[in-house]
Order: C-alpha cells, then structure tokens, then sequence
C-alpha cells in the first residue's frame, strides 16, 4: 500500500465541552473537490479502536456541510469518543506519455480525539488530524524532486524503468515539478487556515515514508 501523509493537531484548550465546536471550526477549513464536495461519512467510536462505532453514517448521497456533521454527532460525542470524517479534496495527478496532469478528487480522512479515548490516543496522535491522501501527491516518485540528490536504487518493475524514462525528457520533469509544488502549496495554504481558525499548541507535518516530511516539501519548493 502507497505511504500516507499526515496533519497532527494539538490544542492549547480542549475540553468536552469546546470539543464538538473545535471539530466544526477544523471541518470548516476543509478545502473541498470542486467534483466531490461536502462530507460523506461520519463514524463515531467510543472507549477505543476495537469498540463497534456508536454512530455510523454513510453520507455520499447528500453530503454535508460542517454544521450538518456537527448536528449528526452531537448527541454522541463526548471526551471518551473520536470522530473519524470523509470527504475529498482536489490535487493535481499524473498519467500518460506524453506526460499530462489534471486535478483529481482525492480522499481525506478527518479526526477528533477525545482526552479519554483509547488510553490518551491523542497524546501521540494530536487532538485533531487529518490524512491527506497519498505522500507521493508531495513528494514524487523516484526522488527526481527537489535539492539533493537521492540515491536512486535500479527500477524495481516496468512502471518504475517507465516513470523514470519519462522524468528523463525535460518537458516531463517540468510538469511534473510545478504541479507537485501546486500540491504542496494547497497543503500550506490549508495548514495556515487551520492555524488562523484554531488554538493550536503545536502541530506535526509527517508522512510514512519521510523522515522529516516537512522538510521535504519545503526542499521541493525551494528547488529550481
């Protein structure tokens, strides 16, 4: 399965009470697909990941607006809960030689952890996150993006010799460094909403395939 990037959120106050209206404030600032708009599940969960979800609602046929979310889940969301929410958003994507790129819904997953879930989930995991979708959406395949100079192992199948014999004609390689850099900066772009709408104590860029992912993006939009 492709690595996942992520957003972890710590807040500076969160309590049962402010939680559900913090939630709402973080739904608020989801960018949604122009093709896939609104919120399209909600699942919420009590006491930990192994428990079955008190409240569950599969939402892709009238999807929701962040009001609409926080109304489904008031009477379920207390300090022992999480809410996991779904929706898209837009990020250019590659196909084809020659290369072509078009922006594409892709899938988001939102949460909100209480203090008593599963044993202080949040504590490691932030009061709030989200999944972004795919890492390589940022970072690119190959390491062909950025500064330095990553050691390329030989292609591993015919897709990978295939990408690569693509990146080597520079009309490819342009392409496909200015619509990941667009990708990159749509994730800022989010990141500083979210820190103009919420009172974040700290936050955590990572992915599961970087070592330090924020770095990497900032190296990628630093590149010339």
């Amino acid at each position: 399965m492709a690595n996942q990037a992520y957003l972890s959120i710590w807040l500076k106050e969160f309590t049962e009470e402010s939680m559900l209206a913090q939630f709402g404030d973080f739904l608020g600032t989801v960018p949604f697909s122009a093709k896939q708009p609104g919120f399209t599940h909600l699942e919420i969960r009590a006491v930990d990941s192994t428990e079955t979800p008190v409240y569950e609602q599969d939402l892709r046929s009238f999807p929701l607006e962040a009001a609409g979310i926080l109304e489904l889940a008031k009477d379920y969301v207390h300090d022992d809960c999480s809410c996991d929410v779904r929706s898209h958003w837009d990020l250019w994507a590659f196909e084809g030689e020659p290369l072509t790129s078009q922006q594409l819904p892709q899938a988001l997953s939102l949460l909100c952890n209480g203090e008593h879930y599963d044993d202080g989930f949040w504590k490691v995991n932030g009061h709030l996150e989200v999944s972004f979708g795919f890492e390589h959406l940022f970072t690119g395949h190959g390491g062909v993006l950025g500064i330095r100079q990553i050691a390329r192992p030989a292609p591993q199948n015919q897709e990978e010799s295939d990408f690569l014999e693509s990146m080597a004609k520079p009309a490819n390689l342009l392409l496909y460094k200015e619509k990941t850099r667009e990708n990159i900066k749509a994730l800022f772009d989010w990141v500083r909403r979210m820190e103009k709408a919420l009172p974040i104590e700290r936050l955590r860029l990572w992915s599961e395939g970087e070592e330090n992912f924020e770095a990497r993006l900032e190296e990628i939009l630093a590149a010339r």
